[in-house]
């Protein structure tokens, strides 16, 4: 799912994250309250004394002409100093070491001091009178300081708590009673992936959130202070008003809200399918048909995707599979081939193609040299308008091709908007960057794109590879929505203090099984703290950007494909070779933030609202198909008996985790276990043979001694002397 431009936000001092699947904001400059140089102290002192004066407003300058000279200033040296920044973030991220560590920690606190040093500068400014609506945007932009509008002592205790947390998820590790210790990635992750066991999948689930949510707990109520602390001093209500100011929407919750109902057919009928596909794999004590769903049979951590379980709830599982990954290897595809046919389909929309800059310092591969590097595919901007790179440890494989398709688009909007002034060069709103990389594999993964570039046969499918197609999407698209949906609702509440420390817990499974219709295996307590097992929580990354950009990349989808002349179902639409597909994604990428986002999404779509419409109109045949289905079985919608939980008895016995089984009694390895079975095949092919010439012997002794006269019982006699 959650994740890239590894360059700082603007102005925030947030490394994102833009990757595959998932988007990830990664908090990168944790450790800048920790030696503070003492430019770096005296900027924020001064910072937190224009914040603590912004009322006044006699000094105030409303010289629009002054105001013009502080932005191109800040411009360039905003150039200057992010690139630095990006290097040394490149250079850690592509080589693990002390030394470049030590060189990233440097260049981010440049960064902070330079932040905090032009937000006081430009609070100076007075803009409520200004003509130029781009300068006053950007001069609005640059004054909110986040956190760095905290007092010192604060600011260092904010980014302290944001460093713990984050450590206690990076090394967290979970351990069976025999030592062996499972780390997230990628051990636990492939285990809820790929284990169809009941008790491990539980075991995983709770061990997983014992080590690491309970550990976040005590750090979490302080953090939320200092990020409300820090909103109010930017002059917002609390940390939920300030993460939904950037969306520019007064009633955003509203629309949100709006959006989730009008998806909610489709994914009711999708969660009642699978419910009864997991009734027939585990039975009835573990799930109720018409209750919520155990969050860990889902084949994910946090039940946000639930693609791994495809081969469970498959509808057609002898129909074709559309993998070109067997096609990809035979006709000896590299991974420098699979970033060049991405090149070659954003040129084929007349889009820019890659620079030089890009095939010469990209990490397409995963380094033999030895170096330790972070793998996450991730896309970054170095902002001089010319150096622009991927970094991913490629496989040769149908899913990495798409996400080097993912990859390139965040690319594509970099190079976009790279004459913007740098205050403007990132997404409409945070939902856009990730929409733009997803709605160009929408295309890539169509049998019809897959045909035209030489790795399937054929690109039309039968009715059962449509809907299997459309099966596949949904577990992904369809089961994320109301994950992303409600993690920050769950947070919004908690900035606003209607939730608090003592039923954190409880209202977060409290929104899950009214939005996502899955419970947790075993009983919770408010001792636990599950909301910080999952990453985005304890890093501070705003969530909701993942649910927009989920509804409008089908919006952006249709309209590409109505440019492109598509007819036909949306999901067979591939907008390769469309000129004026590409004409309008050009258009779009090319404002940046440098307006609102409707009119981004004007010159993409037409219109300028988000839309579940394009949505519900490309799942339409699976959506068809799973009513005629459910009403088969007669199955309840929803999940009207909400109180119930799983049989807990199922969770007692001996459980072992990934790659470990019950052997005789004993916690081994499957390869352990494995290779015991084969001995006990040769032990019992052995025993077999034995036996076997026994019997011979015994037949032979008898028959000789029936021609000898009787001297006794001579076997006996020989079997005693033999062991004697």
């Amino acid at each position: 799912m959650g994740q890239g431009w590894a360059a700082p936000g603007l102005p925030r001092l947030l490394l994102l994250l833009l990757c595959c699947g998932r988007p990830l904001l990664v908090p990168s400059e944790g450790t800048t309250g920790q030696g503070t140089t003492s430019q770096g102290t005296t900027s924020q002192v001064t910072v937190n004394q224009a914040t603590t004066s912004q009322a006044t407003t006699s000094n105030l300058v409303s010289d629009e002409a002054e105001a013009r000279k502080f932005v191109e200033e800040y411009d360039r040296r905003s150039q200057v100093v992010w690139n630095e920044y990006a290097e040394a973030n490149w250079n850690y991220n592509t080589n693990i070491s002390t030394d470049n560590s030590k060189l990233l920690m440097q260049k981010n606190l440049q960064m902070a001091n330079h932040t905090v040093k032009y937000g006081t500068w430009a609070r100076r400014f007075d803009v409520t009178n200004f003509q130029n609506a781009t300068m006053k945007r950007m001069i609005k932009k640059i004054q909110d300081l986040e956190r760095a509008a905290l007092p010192v002592k604060e600011l260092e205790e904010y980014n302290q708590i944001l460093v713990d947390m984050e450590t206690v998820y990076s090394v967290a590790s979970v351990c069976h009673k025999n030592g062996t210790c499972l780390r997230l990635e990628p051990d636990l992750t492939r285990l809820m992936a790929t284990s169809r066991n009941y008790q491990d999948l539980a075991w995983a689930w709770k061990s997983w959130r014992d080590k690491v949510g309970r550990s976040i707990l005590p750090y979490f109520p302080k953090y939320v202070e200092l990020t409300n602390k820090a909103a109010r001093l930017n002059g917002y209500q609390d940390g939920g008003d300030s993460w939904r100011s950037m969306y520019e929407m007064p009633f955003l919750e509203e629309e949100l809200e709006q959006l989730f109902q009008e998806l909610q057919p489709l994914y009711l009928n999708l969660h009642a399918y699978v419910r009864r596909a997991l009734h027939h794999h585990y039975g009835p004590d573990v799930i109720n048909l018409e209750g919520p769903i155990p969050a860990h049979l889902l084949g994910n951590m946090w039940a946000q995707s639930w693609s791994n379980i495809y081969d469970l709830v498959a509808p057609f599982p002898s129909a074709p599979k559309m993998d070109a990954t067997e096609a990809m290897i035979k006709q000896g595809w590299t991974p420098l081939r699979m970033f060049k046919e991405a090149d070659n389909f954003f040129t084929s929309l007349g889009l820019l193609p890659m620079p030089p800059e890009f095939w010469n310092k990209s990490m397409l591969e995963k380094p033999t040299d030895g170096r330790e590097v972070v793998c996450h595919a991730s896309a970054w901007d170095f902002f001089n308008g010319k150096d622009f790179r991927i970094k991913q440890c490629t496989s040769v494989n149908m899913e990495d091709l798409v996400v080097a398709h993912h990859e390139m688009g965040h690319i594509q909007y970099f190079m976009q908007y790279k004459d913007l002034p740098v205050t403007f060069r990132e997404g409409a709103n945070p939902g856009f960057h990730e929409a733009i990389g997803d709605v160009l594999a929408l295309s890539v993964s169509t049998p019809t794109h897959l045909h035209k570039i030489g790795l399937l046969s054929s690109g039309d499918g039968s009715y059962e590879e449509d809907i299997n197609f459309l099966m596949k999407m949904a577990l992904d698209k369809i089961a994320f929505i109301p994950f992303s949906f409600l993690v920050d609702q769950w947070r919004w509440r908690v900035f606003d203090g209607s939730v608090t420390r003592e039923n954190y817990n409880q209202e977060w499974w409290s929104l899950r099984l009214k939005y996502q219709g899955v419970c947790p295996p075993l009983a919770r307590s408010q001792d636990d703290f599950d909301p910080g097992a999952k990453f985005h929580i304890l890093a501070s990354v705003p969530y909701v950007r993942y649910f927009v950009s989920f509804v409008i990349q089908f919006q952006f989808h249709q309209a590409l494909c109505q440019a492109a002349g598509h007819q036909g179902p949306l999901h067979k639409c591939d907008i390769y070779q469309s000129k004026e597909a590409g004409k309008l994604l050009a258009d779009a990428m090319k404002l940046g933030f440098s307006q609102p986002w409707p009119e981004a999404m004007r010159l993409i779509t037409g219109q300028s609202n988000m839309s579940a419409a394009s949505m519900m109109t490309y799942f339409k045949p699976l959506l068809d198909w799973l009513v005629t289905e459910n009403g088969r079985h007669g199955e309840k919608l929803g999940w009207p008996q909400y109180n119930w939980t799983p049989n807990s008895a199922r969770l007692e016995g001996p459980v072992v985790g990934s790659g470990r089984v019950n052997f005789l009694g004993l916690d081994l390895e499957e390869q352990q276990a494995r290779v015991g079975q084969w001995v006990l095949l040769f032990l019992g092919v052995a025993l077999l043979v034995a036996t076997l010439g026994l019997t011979q012997r015994l037949f032979s002794i008898r028959h000789h001694s029936l021609r000898r006269p009787h001297r006794g019982p001579q076997f006996g006699s020989e079997v005693e002397l033999r062991h004697s």
